[in-house]
């Protein structure tokens, strides 16, 4: 306690050096903290995005992750809803899941033949009530209302296109899409009748009982696209699909092929009268932590209940490389950042220290004379590192904490990477006690090793050279 009394007293000597050094430590304290409440903001995103569209964890056939985007019906889940029911009354699960649900995904191609127009496409058949359950997983607590998909009350063929695949097929007049340039030369046959063979294939599953479901109960009627795919038994088949609204993905590639509609259409259009199946099993939990949980359940029922059924679970990491690489991305960002702030520290606080060291040479004379051992002398200056350390560690977290609440009262928008609406500007700052207290730490260990080569140095000195020094 008598070193510590001592070391504030010499800082204090010296209001305005310390004051400035204690100013650096606390701007790169601030620095660090609100670039990593930034990146932590970016990484919550995108986990919520992904956690909301397919869940914390899928079950997949086996080898459908590596084979399954080439040949879908060839790996699909047949008896899904024995398992879905297993996992629902899973006495380990059960209590973790928010929402179990199928999903159905394979490619095609487009066609509006009333432009002479088609691409190929990636096609998604999905729940509907079951994926706007999911949109409300909000363990981030971010602003704003769960989206409600476009798809919510509409008829069994309806479907959602990218605004790429308006664009393409010249549908964006009908869905009124806005910002969609038409190609320059107009080579369009406007009206031409769809080719007989696709309109029979189109009409082969359609059921007379569907004619009142399917019917536009709008002014007036939507657009219309045919998506064919293969079936189980590599026939082709057609579905002739009402277009109720193109979304922008976010990212181009998505938009220009991205169709999804109704789950029992897109089964109809894949197996026909044949048994249906899906790809996935999508699984969202209440809390991502949870995820080792029920992948060391889901492994227990692999080997029991459902080790006739060929599956294996994927989390949304595995599923969406992106998520890896952006986390790997920032991390090393983050590491530069905090390195180079370091670096700062380091020298601002050895240049005060070697400052008091030159200033105090008599005076480390004198306690030596006195009988203080080199050790004393050591531990004096490490103490005065120590307190400028911790000093500016909780000025900078203060800060941080100070500056991040007004950014995140301040009402700013931004529109992050793979979104298309600009969400709330939040500086995850408060809550984030290991970047709080890892950012403490270090500032802390980066003044106190700033201080040893200084103290290390003062001790050194010889007790009649100290005296004379002038």
């Amino acid at each position: 306690m008598n070193t510590l009394s001592l070391a504030l007293r010499n800082l204090l000597r010296n209001r305005r050096r310390s004051v400035a050094t204690l100013s650096a430590m606390m701007l790169g304290g601030i620095s660090v903290l609100l670039f990593g409440g930034y990146v932590q903001n970016i990484i919550d995103g995108l986990q919520t995005g992904y956690v909301r569209a397919g869940g914390h964890l899928q079950l997949q056939h086996r080898d459908y992750l590596l084979y399954g985007s080439g040949d879908p019906t060839a790996y699909g889940i047949a008896d899904y809803g024995r398992v879905i029911a297993i996992i629902e009354h899973d006495p380990v699960l059960a209590p973790l899941l928010t929402v179990v649900t199928p999903t159905l995904e394979f490619g095609g191609i487009a066609g509006n033949f009333a432009a002479g127009v088609s691409r190929t496409v990636f096609a998604s058949g999905v729940v509907i009530a079951d994926q706007n359950r999911m949109q409300e997983w909000n363990d981030y607590g971010f602003l704003g209302s769960p989206e409600t998909l476009a798809l919510t009350g509409t008829a069994p063929d309806a479907a959602v296109i990218g605004t790429g695949v308006a664009r393409i097929l010249r549908l964006c007049g009908p869905l009124h899409v806005a910002d969609c340039p038409q190609p320059a030369a107009a080579a369009v046959a406007e009206g031409r009748p769809m080719p007989q063979d696709v309109a029979l294939l189109a009409a082969v599953d359609t059921a007379p009982e569907d004619s009142a479901a399917r019917a536009d109960t709008g002014a007036g009627p939507p657009p219309h696209l045919e998506l064919l795919a293969a079936t189980t038994g590599g026939a082709p088949n057609v579905a002739r699909l009402s277009v109720v609204k193109a979304e922008s993905l976010g990212v181009k590639e998505a938009d220009d092929a991205f169709i999804g509609l109704h789950l029992p259409e897109a089964q109809r259009l894949i197996y026909g009268r044949a048994r249906p199946q899906v790809t996935a099993i999508a699984l969202q939990l209440h809390h991502t932590s949870q995820i080792p949980l029920a992948r060391q359940r889901l492994a227990e029922l692999f080997k029991t209940s459902l080790r006739d059924d060929p599956l294996a679970a994927h989390d949304f990491g595995t599923l969406n490389p992106y998520y890896g690489q952006t986390v790997g991305m920032f991390d090393a960002i983050f590491g530069f950042i905090a390195v180079l702030i370091g670096a700062i520290v380091l020298f601002t606080v050895g240049n005060t220290m070697n400052a008091a060291v030159v200033e105090r040479t008599v005076e480390i004379g004198t306690l030596r004379a006195i009988g203080l051992r080199r050790a004393g002398i050591r531990r004096l200056f490490v103490c005065e590192g120590l307190l400028l350390g911790l000093c500016g560690s909780l000025l900078g977290v203060g800060g941080a904490l100070l500056l991040a609440a007004l950014v995140n009262h301040s009402g700013l928008t931004w529109t992050p990477p793979g979104r298309i609406t600009p969400v709330h500007l939040n500086v995850r700052v408060w809550g984030e006690l290991s970047m709080l207290g890892g950012t403490a730490a270090g500032l802390t260990a980066v003044a106190v090793c700033s201080a040893w080569w200084p103290a290390r140095r003062a001790a050194k000195l010889e007790v009649v050279e100290a005296l004379r020094h002038v």
